[in-house]
């Protein structure tokens, strides 16, 4: 019936490399999971770079945004629903040229696939990367004075409070951990929307992201940084949240909810 409200169990993953994830079983794992939607980061590749079985999933439609730079960011959607329309940035060109946006609008809700710039590389891109926040930020607070229902995943490269990650003390001083970029946190969460897995699970040790290179992974010393939030005019739907952790393939792990809309 038109109107009638569904449950869907939808999926955020930095795959640290789409072709790279391939190679690691990633095509056997989506048929198992079988998620409504999919929202990768870092996808880092072109169509024609990739393989039919990622260019066109099974039972899914495919929705991809590149940057500009070769080989470098870029976010993805699969989607079992066909979504009314489907945009690739927020009409900023200097945030949008990176390939850091899939928004997808299927009437009933918008979703938003993003990959937020990391700051650790230099000055220069902590400073890039807090623009973004504020800029996407304002977007925000003008698709909910609309009355929109909006759902926000990705990879928001910051662990927003002590909880998400193992050592907050060594990286007090350390983008992704930052006091600018927690407070900016803050500000989000104040303007309306909720950290859905902080809904269900208020015990620490949940991560998303561990370093490769120091094995962090067989340790669990890692940090919190994929998200998933929903206007708070969608609080009451959220089912469930929950990470993936002992999903491989990636530096990251996949993270969820499911939402009834």
């Amino acid at each position: 019936m038109p109107g009638m409200a569904k449950t869907r169990r939808i999926l955020s993953w930095n795959v640290n490399g789409l072709r790279a994830v391939h190679k690691k079983g990633f095509v056997d794992w989506l048929a198992a999971e079988r998620p409504d939607a999919l929202c990768m980061q870092e996808v880092r590749a072109d169509l024609d770079q990739l393989p039919p079985d990622l260019r066109e999933p099974a039972g899914y439609r495919a929705y991809f945004t590149a940057g500009e730079r070769k080989g470098y960011s870029g976010v993805a959607l699969y989607s079992k629903e066909t979504p009314e329309s489907v945009s690739h940035g927020i009409g900023i060109g200097e945030f949008d040229r990176e390939g850091r946006f899939v928004v997808a609008d299927y009437g009933e809700f918008l979703l938003y696939n993003i990959y937020f710039p990391n700051g650790s590389a230099s000055a220069e891109r902590l400073d890039y990367k807090l623009a973004f926040y504020d800029v996407f930020l304002d977007h925000a607070v003008e698709l909910k004075a609309t009355g929109r229902k909006v759902i926000v995943c990705g990879d928001f490269n910051t662990a927003h409070k002590q909880i998400d990650l193992a050592r907050p003390e060594a990286n007090e001083n350390n983008s992704g951990f930052l006091p600018q970029e927690r407070d900016w946190m803050d500000r989000f969460i104040a303007s309306g929307f909720v950290d859905a897995f902080r809904m269900f699970h208020e015990e620490p040790g949940h991560y998303t992201y561990w370093d490769f290179k120091t094995r962090a992974r067989q340790r669990n010393v890692g940090w919190r940084i994929d998200y998933f939030f929903v206007s708070d005019n969608l609080r009451d739907r959220l089912e469930d949240a929950f990470i993936l952790a002992d999903v491989p393939g990636s530096d990251h792990c996949p993270t969820g909810i499911t939402i009834e809309i």
